[in-house]
């Protein structure tokens, strides 16, 4: 693969061609689809049953698809907290055969929108292989996902992609890199006691200093077609879905903002694909702030608004033009999982076989995730990881399908051989949690590091997948960003020959 040369803080990306064997020509196609799930639908990111009581804002799919007449990529994000992998190998599937992208280019990641529609926690007959006393844990006392609403994102994620793909046109595009860092906070604290804590609250006097990095960068890629219309972009953050504009309701969460500022300047039919960062221990809470937090909507629209913002200005400052090359490359990671004691076994199966004391009883619900463990390791000891790279120019987005805790996502970053490296978290399937060795070390702990049915991979996992995803990209040939002519060389004339002293009289 070439390497085209430039050099700034821009990217360019273009896609499809309908007669594969013409004339190279880089295209760029966008488009949505509506994916909200109903009123009385199970509402995801709990470890127990909630419902949605209303809508507040569609959640959506949304698809880029990039073309270099060589190589097809589709860039997919859906407001949802996780997707499933058996999900995502449908879909894929499915697109390959309706206009041939090679499943390995699709990349679909999810916003962790804790306000969205039930596709994750447990799965559709997850558990048929265990107990009596087992399903009704999984399938009765916990968050599960709805197979009618799956069925209706799996069509979507397919529409939507096909969608992109037929609307792809000659388009000049670029990429750019932005900062903001007043919406995002790492949420874990080394403690007074040695440990590390989860949110130990504003003003706890047992904080020291938190215990992980923030990542600020809000990565962009633009597309606008040859006569200059804004089509889309993709924009890249990392921070935690967890600030719904609206108790109880159905939302994108913070992307629904994010959306509204770019669309406020380019217009309704443009297309925001979000890909959210490697967030895992990062949240909007600020736990060193000395004041009030906002309430939800005001709190949602600032996350929000202000990365959309952000991610305009990267938009009107970006140089334009046509690059090469688009690639791919995946990894499955065979990776084992924690195995908690048998005793500790022993002694959750007491507890979860007496009623809660109250609901949330979350004493209960840990011994309940145990348990639900120890029925997930019976078919399934190891994790299948993939782990992505999908290349735009002199842009790579490099996945895991995990809760990535913000310090690998800075590593890949600094490591990577591309200018520009965009880590994706929950992408293309879910894993939970994945810290940190040193978070599951002696100064470690927190809500992150707990053993679940969800949360459970080995130590090094994490440590595995960036070194993966670095290996990929580094078997691709980075391009370079499009930039602007240099300035024609100095006439020796000012402007109109003006360089004159003061005139006074």
């Amino acid at each position: 693969m070439k390497r085209l040369g430039c050099l700034l803080s821009i990217a360019v990306v273009v896609v499809v061609v309908s007669d594969r064997t013409s004339a190279q020509t880089f295209k760029a196609g966008f488009a949505e689809c509506d994916i909200s799930p109903e009123i009385g639908m199970e509402q995801p990111g709990n470890y127990f049953k909630i419902y949605i009581e209303s809508l507040h804002d569609p959640c959506k799919v949304r698809a880029g698809v990039f073309d270099d007449g060589k190589q097809r990529i589709a860039l997919v994000g859906i407001d949802a907290l996780s997707i499933d992998r058996a999900v995502v190998l449908n879909v894929r599937k499915a697109i390959q055969e309706k206009c041939g992208i090679d499943p390995d280019a699709v990349l679909i990641g999810a916003s962790h929108s804790h306000s969205s529609g039930p596709t994750s926690s447990v799965q559709p007959g997850e558990y048929d292989h265990a107990s009596t006393l087992v399903q009704k844990l999984a399938y009765e006392k916990s968050s599960t996902a709805n197979p009618k609403y799956l069925k209706l994102v799996e069509s979507k994620l397919v529409q939507a992609v096909c969608e992109a793909n037929d609307r792809c046109v000659p388009a000049d595009c670029g990429v750019g890199r932005g900062h903001e860092d007043q919406v995002a906070f790492n949420r874990r604290f080394h403690m007074k006691n040695g440990l590390t804590c989860t949110h130990p609250g504003q003003g706890n006097p047992d904080l020291i200093e938190p215990a992980g990095p923030v990542d600020p960068e809000v990565g962009v890629i633009g597309a606008w077609d040859k006569q200059g219309k804004f089509l889309g972009c993709v924009v890249n953050f990392a921070c935690h879905g967890t600030v719904p504009p609206m108790a109880g309701a159905s939302s994108a969460n913070y992307v629904c903002y994010l959306e509204r500022a770019i669309r406020g300047y380019y217009g309704q039919d443009c297309t925001v694909v979000f890909l959210n960062g490697a967030s895992g221990d990062i949240t909007q809470v600020d736990n060193l702030s000395k004041y009030t937090r906002r309430p939800p909507k005001l709190w949602s629209e600032f996350v929000g608004g202000r990365v959309g913002a952000e991610a305009l200005k990267v938009l009107l400052s970006m140089d334009r033009g046509e690059m090469a090359p688009i690639d791919y490359r995946t990894k499955i990671l065979q990776i084992k999982r924690r195995v908690p004691r048998p005793e500790r076994v022993q002694q959750a199966l007491e507890i979860v076989r007496q009623e809660p004391k109250k609901w949330p009883d979350y004493h209960w619900l840990w011994a309940k995730e145990i348990v639900l463990l120890d029925a997930k390791l019976q078919r399934a000891p190891t994790a299948d990881v993939e782990v992505q790279a999908v290349q735009v120019g002199p842009a790579v987005f490099i996945t895991t399908p995990a809760e990535y805790f913000c310090q690998f996502g800075l590593e890949i970053k600094a490591g990577s051989p591309f200018p520009f490296t965009f880590p994706v978290s929950l992408a293309n399937g879910c894993v939970g949690y994945v810290p940190t060795e040193e978070a599951l070390g002696p100064r470690g702990g927190g809500y992150e590091t707990r053993l679940t049915s969800y949360s459970n991979l080995e130590p090094s996992a994490g440590r595995r997948m960036e070194e993966a995803g670095l290996e990929l990209a580094r078997q691709m040939t980075p391009g370079i960003a499009p930039c602007r002519p240099p300035a024609p060389p100095f006439t020796g004339n000012s402007w109109i020959d003006d360089n004159n002293p003061p005139e006074l009289d």
